[in-house]
């Protein structure tokens, strides 16, 4: 049954239920019954469903950055637990890795609507509940559910399931005959274990994704400065690293130094967002803080200088 914008119609119910716009007649426009919105639409104020036609935010983009970096992260983690120190495969892997997922992220944008763009159109994300919109359909009787479920974050919800997939299906089809050549220094059983670990995280991070996207969206700005911080310091304890001459003696750790500053940098510009440069570009000068008070204080904080002054003590 089909109603124009002059009649009367019943209450549209549900958070995010709304009436698809049938056709347009000069300024009548006729909708259908309330029910889910087509994909690429959401409800507006008056319940109406509309197509996106905005673009991502900086924020927006800065949350789909970090989704495309935890499986390069990831990669390259296990890409050099798995290599052994003396082998020469993990740097070809590690650029192999990064030319994956950079691959799969290109591609993905290129199908995303409009196709053949880089340029994506999207839903403004408005609050938490957003994310979780199957949890609000409505019972009008309590007995018939009607279903509404549909991506009111459109597209930021569903496209990193399609970038997932990209870098499984990328990953599958180069990484095998790589490391099948250049991992000559490893056992026969150990030179696949970085991809037999990818197939473990990958659907891990679908269904952390799928569960807690709407969580992730607003928390992983923290989630990157908390981590990027206790991963530094357990790395440089495990290193035995307590001078900075300590860092020069091998490229790997200035190598590793030097990512977990990109990674302070980056959830730094999530939480402010750059909206006021001159007063959020001065606080990336803080990014070399963490391991500057590290190595200031990791002389003072040696296990065996400890136990040695409590012995003198005593």
């Amino acid at each position: 049954m089909f109603r124009a914008a002059v009649d009367i119609q019943p209450a549209c119910l549900g958070l995010y239920c709304g009436r698809t716009v049938l056709s347009v007649n000069g300024s009548v426009e006729t909708y259908g019954d309330c029910g889910v919105c087509p994909r690429g639409q959401r409800t507006d104020d008056n319940k109406i469903c509309r197509e996106c036609v905005g673009s991502p935010d900086r924020y927006d983009w800065l949350y789909l950055g970090f989704m495309a970096m935890l499986p390069l992260v990831l990669h390259w983690f296990f890409i050099e637990w798995y290599s052994g120190k003396k082998s020469s495969s993990a740097v070809l892997q590690h650029l192999t890795a990064l030319l994956e997922c950079s691959v799969a992220a290109v591609v993905t944008l290129l199908l995303s609507d409009p196709v053949g763009s880089l340029h994506i159109r999207s839903c403004r994300v408005k609050k938490l509940s957003d994310w979780y919109t199957m949890l609000y359909n409505p019972s009008p009787d309590y007995i018939t559910t009607v279903h509404c479920t549909h991506e009111a974050v459109y597209p930021l919800y569903t496209i990193v399931f399609i970038y997932y997939a990209f870098c499984l299906v990328l990953m599958m089809l180069l990484r095998p005959l790589l490391v099948k050549k250049i991992a000559c220094g490893l056992g026969r059983s150990d030179r696949f274990k970085s991809i037999y670990a990818a197939l473990y995280f990958f659907p891990i991070l679908t269904v952390l994704q799928a569960v807690g996207g709407g969580l992730l969206y607003y928390a992983f700005p923290y989630i990157i400065l908390v981590l990027s911080l206790v991963t530094l310091a357990v790395y440089m304890s495990a290193s035995e690293v307590e001078f900075f001459k300590d860092l020069l003696v091998r490229k790997k750790r200035l190598v590793v130094l030097f990512s977990h500053w990109l990674l302070h940098a980056y959830g730094i510009i999530s939480i402010s967002k750059l909206d006021k440069l001159e007063q959020d570009l001065p606080l990336l000068a803080l990014v070399p803080a963490p391991a500057l008070f590290y190595l200031m204080t990791a002389k003072y904080t040696e296990p065996s200088r400890i136990l040695s002054e409590g012995g003198n003590g005593h």
